[in-house]
């Protein structure tokens, strides 16, 4: 490759060569073992799928220099001790059906792999046996040695990638290898709630406990709910719903959080194929689209979610670390997680993140200013704020003599009646924006315009899908020049787009005509919208580029069409707006995913003043 060309040189006849069994492993291990992490994953799912309960992961300098794994599985005997080391040698599988995988492993490539790489001892046990001991160098395999040990296998890994130490320069920092080590076992954890798992960082002699998550029983959801405590925090637990939907042979089954409740990044989605954590790009396309209508473009959803089907319906063996996924109807597993989460988010109807309220209450605290944030939605300057309620309000009133309060108290008797909607009843209106609602156990200080806008926006979405998107013809139409397989693949999907008002068809070669455009988004770059349609396709396998348009246009409306800020509000209308949102689904948040109100419960307002 250093030469000037890469290509073999026609002049001087290449020959073939049969590579070495150490060679061979080294390319396996450089495929399946690409950090410390790597390694730690093979060597946990083995010890799962050794009906291990309990697993202990020992590593020191980020696993470079050590990898420990120890667990009370099902262990193996003397025999099996160096079959175990050969290549393509597993319990797993019997080779007849590749298709038809229940186990994390099935290749037989990870042991002998990491003995390539590194220097490998392998302990173990099986009830009723004596414990053995083997070890392998540099591919070199020792002999069979007794061993004391208990019940289960210890699997040893030391100096990884001292055969290959080129690869070593490609090593991050010992803390960000240690950070990937605990992220895997997070991941592992989250998939088998009813094992216990122990990380622990070995580094200088020492031994610091880095996760522990103790095994959880009772039903799935329940042990669930406990490993999600205890991995992600109560923060997720409490605000997530739970999941389970089926169709057409396919489960979706786990949490998915509160659209309040976002992220800056993906670092809390976690998605499995039958207990399997992947990272496929069309699962989290489909979780994004789930949250597309609630969320802004720059905020993330958590989730925790796994998706169960026959084995025969999924190939996990298209990607070297099985952490990509192949659905034989990708289809429906992307319309089963949209649908589900979307159904599940609008069944929550008014109800917001419980960490708003939290942050509320911290802010109040002495020193709250040092703070970190609870809610992680960023929010505007006060002085953005100031000159959009100037912008917005209308034009004051001349006042006699000094100036008005900016606060409206309303007189009026309360029935417990009143006190015990969700909601509560409104009591008064500060800075002609905020509502101030009583509860029978709280506090409920709603945003006005941000709540009246998601209403309208519910209001728009609900009367298109009863009467469909308008579509305008084009005097002229579009002409756009495209690959055959762009054509091909809009023209597929071109019934799908008529739907939502953008009308499309062949023009000869492989040339598009654009006929009709949706109304409602008014003179559009129909070239660029379907270049950027042909990119969804082919970065997540469908698009949703125009429905999300049209969206945008709505939620603009909406902002248009809703309660400004600085309007002064009836007792009659606040209440009217509060029962109304709590009839509509999704009145948590506003259209950018941020909260519409903020609850503070009574007992926490007495904590402040030292009641309690």
């Amino acid at each position: 490759m250093n030469a000037a060309t890469p290509n073999i040189d026609a002049h001087s006849r290449p020959i073939i060569r049969q590579l070495d069994e150490a060679a061979i492993n080294r390319i396996a291990a450089g495929e399946v073992v690409e950090r410390p992490a790597s390694a730690v994953k093979e060597l946990v799912e083995n010890a799962l799928d050794a009906g291990a309960g309990r697993i202990s992961i020992d590593y020191a300098d980020g696993g470079k220099t050590l990898i420990r794994v120890s667990d009370d599985g099902c262990g193996m005997t003397a025999e099996d001790l160096p079959l175990a080391l050969s290549r393509h040698a597993t319990s797993k599988i019997d080779g007849s059906d590749l298709l038809n995988i229940h186990s994390f492993g099935f290749r037989g490539e990870a042991l002998p792999s990491l003995g390539a790489v590194g220097r490998l001892t392998i302990s173990s046990r099986p009830a009723g046996r004596d414990g053995m001991m083997i070890a392998v160098s540099g591919s070199r395999i020792g002999p069979v040695r007794p061993t004391p040990l208990s019940q289960g296998t210890i699997v040893e890994l030391r100096d990884l990638f001292y055969a290959t130490p080129a690869r070593l320069k490609f090593m991050r920092t010992d803390r960000a290898e240690a950070q990937a080590i605990a992220e895997v076992i997070k991941r592992l954890a989250l998939a088998e709630p009813e094992v216990g798992f122990t990380l622990r960082d070995v580094s200088n002699g020492e031994s610091r406990v880095m996760f522990r998550a103790d095994p959880v029983s009772g039903d799935f959801f329940d042990a669930l709910h406990g490993r999600i405590t205890s991995v992600l925090g109560r923060d997720f637990a409490d605000n997530a719903l739970p999941i389970d939907h089926s169709r057409d042979g396919l489960r979706l089954v786990g949490y998915a959080a509160l659209p309040t409740y976002s992220r800056g990044s993906s670092a809390a989605q976690y998605l499995f194929v039958n207990g399997r954590p992947v990272q496929d790009r069309m699962l989290w396309g489909a979780l994004r689209a789930a949250y597309m209508d609630v969320l802004s473009r720059d905020r993330h959803p958590a989730a925790v979610l796994n998706i169960e089907c026959d084995p025969q319906n999924v190939d996990v063996n298209v990607h070297p670390a099985k952490s990509e996924v192949r659905f034989r109807d990708p289809a429906l597993a992307r319309a089963l997680i949209v649908s589900t989460l979307r159904h599940a988010l609008a069944e929550a109807g008014h109800r917001a993140s419980s960490t708003v309220g939290a942050e509320t209450l911290g802010a109040f605290q002495p020193g709250a200013g040092t703070a970190p944030r609870i809610y992680q939605m960023d929010r505007p300057s006060a002085g953005a704020i100031s000159r959009a309620y100037a912008y917005q309000a209308p034009a004051p009133a001349p006042l006699a003599f000094d100036e008005a309060p900016s606060a409206r108290f309303e007189a009026q008797p309360i029935s417990p009646d009143d006190t015990a909607q969700p909601l509560g009843a409104a009591r008064a209106q500060v800075h002609e924006n905020y509502i101030i609602a009583q509860t029978r156990d709280g506090v409920v200080i709603v945003d006005q315009h941000a709540a009246h806008e998601r209403l309208v926006y519910e209001r728009l979405k609900a009367e298109r899908a009863s009467k469909g998107i308008a579509a305008q013809a084009l005097l002229i139409p579009d002409i756009i020049d495209l690959s055959a397989s762009d054509t091909a693949r809009l023209l597929d999907l071109a019934p799908d787009l008529a739907q939502l008002g953008l009308v499309i068809e062949g023009f000869g070669g492989t040339a598009i005509a654009v006929r009709e455009t949706p109304a409602v988004l008014g003179r559009i770059n129909a070239a660029a919208l379907l270049r950027d349609i042909l990119d969804d396709l082919s970065d997540l396998g469908s698009s949703d580029r125009l429905q999300g348009k049209i969206d945008a246009v709505l939620s603009r409306m909406a902002c248009h069409g809703s309660i400004r800020s600085g309007r002064q509000m009836r007792a009659e209308e606040m209440n009217a707006l509060l029962r109304e949102m709590e009839a509509t689904p999704l009145s948590g948040q506003c259209n950018h995913g941020r909260p519409t109100y903020v609850e503070l419960k009574l007992a926490d307002i007495e904590k402040l003043f030292g009641r309690r």
